[in-house]
């Protein structure tokens, strides 16, 4: 799959700055080796930009969907200089939605639809960009690089009988997993676009409210209903008190939570927070990417569990794709059904990503229990190194134990925090010889000050959720683990 093995020849040099993560077409990584890089990144310097050879896709577009874009553009006559943007989906239907979304927030804009190799792509003007920009990234509904690549004409498309064995496959491993029945498994093009199906069906059933999400949040956790919903409300507080009242003051669509939270790894009392919101009959959505759903079992509390099947599922980094779990114990389980039946899915996931994922997948439960074993052993080092102020892992978190299946782990994420603040946080990330960028989950470690990536513009906010900016983020690999270990202590003899 890779020509360059990131675990021995990680991209962690100046050198190396926007290398793909994995070194492969559909990466869904990029490298930022240095801390200048990742701020040059987010000040959208253009040398770096341009020496960009991938990018997150919901945060920007594929090099394969930026020439789907490009192309679209000029078939439809639409001037790029004018601050014209096009946004390429897989359907016409997302692609409608993208456009009522503008036209609703941006109702003088222009904006328009225009078919092109399969593909619907939303031409929006300068005053709509932002706005079709939005709902890009914060749905996860866009077009992914395999379908732009079969729309350039660069790849072949799946066969019928290929797509659905490997559909078969994915559903049949989440099944398993979760020890749920495949009724109640959907699969979507992302993480983030299955929540979005997730508060589809809340909002038939809860019309025109807003949700409340418990716990420092991952960024489009909380942006998705906030900007295309009808609302969130963050509550940082999650005591029972504070939980109860907030639940009684707004009376929610639902409660949204991450078992644990990203990047500090806290985890909720879900059983107690569902308890609340049942007795006022409000649904809760819980969000198990980082915990995964191979160590913890939301199902009994949680009434929707979405995943991004991106990270630990997959475990490649070079594919896009997302669940939802409508669990067996849900007193809406009835309704939500009904719903789902009713409403149509703006997008499902593509046959040459179901490949790739069933691909990705097929060791999940193995790897998943090695990540685990691998990120308890880094984080009880980083404990016990002198150079370490906090380091975050769920493994201290009882919370998280009450959730933890027999035999289960903690995830592949840790993240620490150095003495020396963020001039030492800045030494050890230009001196750390693993891969750096965003995303997690995957084979090779990857390490990000992930808040300057999440919230490079709300940093004093983050500041005031007692979230640090220096804050350095690891998921953790498949590395031989002593190997491992000495990377980061050379790294943090400059702290």
């Amino acid at each position: 799959m890779s020509s360059r093995d990131l675990l021995r020849d990680p991209c962690w040099q100046g050198r190396d700055l926007g290398h793909p993560l994995p070194d492969a077409t559909h990466a869904v990584s990029v490298a930022l080796p240095r801390w200048s890089d990742v701020i040059a990144y987010e000040e959208q310097d253009p040398a770096c930009r341009g020496a960009l050879r991938a990018v997150y896709p919901r945060f920007g577009q594929h090099p394969l969907v930026a020439q789907v874009a490009k192309l679209s553009l000029k078939v439809s006559n639409v001037a790029r200089s004018n601050g014209a943007s096009s946004w390429p989906y897989p359907n016409r239907a997302a692609a409608e939605a993208a456009l009522t979304y503008c036209r609703r927030t941006r109702p003088s804009s222009e904006t328009q639809l225009i078919n092109i190799h399969g593909l619907t792509c939303l031409i929006a003007n300068a005053a709509s960009t932002p706005a079709a920009k939005a709902y890009w990234q914060h749905t996860g509904l866009g077009a992914s690089s395999r379908l732009a690549a079969i729309a350039l004409g660069q790849e072949q498309g799946a066969s019928d009988s290929a797509a659905e064995n490997a559909r078969s496959n994915v559903i049949r491993r989440l099944e398993r997993i979760y020890r749920c029945d495949r009724g109640s498994i959907s699969l979507h093009p992302s993480g983030m676009s299955a929540l979005h199906r997730a508060l589809q069906l809340i909002s038939a059933i809860r019309p025109n409210r807003p949700v409340l999400q418990i716990g420092f949040p991952y960024v489009d956790v909380l942006k998705l209903p906030q900007v295309v919903f009808n609302g969130a409300e963050l509550l940082l507080d999650d005591s029972a008190a504070s939980v109860s009242a907030a639940l009684e003051r707004l009376q929610p669509s639902a409660v949204v939570v991450e078992l644990p939270s990203n990047p500090l790894l806290r985890c909720i009392d879900l059983s107690t927070i569902a308890r609340l919101a049942h007795r006022q009959g409000i649904p809760v959505i819980a969000d198990d990417t980082i915990g995964a759903g191979v160590n913890i079992d939301a199902l009994p509390h949680a009434d929707l569990v979405f995943s991004s099947l991106t990270k630990s599922f997959a475990g490649r980094g070079d594919v896009l794709a997302g669940s939802l779990l409508l669990s067996p114990h849900s007193k809406w389980r009835d309704q939500l059904a009904a719903s789902a039946r009713a409403l149509q899915q703006l997008a499902e996931l593509a046959d040459v990503d179901v490949i790739a994922l069933d691909q990705g997948s097929e060791d999940v439960v193995e790897r998943v229990h090695q990540l685990n074993r691998n990120t308890l052993f880094l984080a009880e080092r980083l404990r016990d190194h002198p150079a370490i102020a906090k380091v975050f892992h769920p493994g201290e978190c009882e919370n998280f134990k009450a959730l933890q299946r027999p035999g289960a782990g903690h995830g592949c994420l840790l993240s620490f925090e150095l003495k020396g603040g963020t001039q030492s946080a800045q030494k050890v990330y230009d001196a750390l010889a693993v891969c750096k960028g965003p995303s997690l989950g995957t084979a090779f470690t990857l390490v990000c000050p992930y808040v300057l990536l999440a919230h490079y513009e709300e940093l004093v906010w983050a500041k005031r959720c007692n979230v640090p900016s220096h804050l350095l983020r690891v998921s953790v690999g498949l590395e031989e683990r002593q190997d491992l270990w000495k990377r980061f202590q050379l790294a943090l003899e400059n702290a």
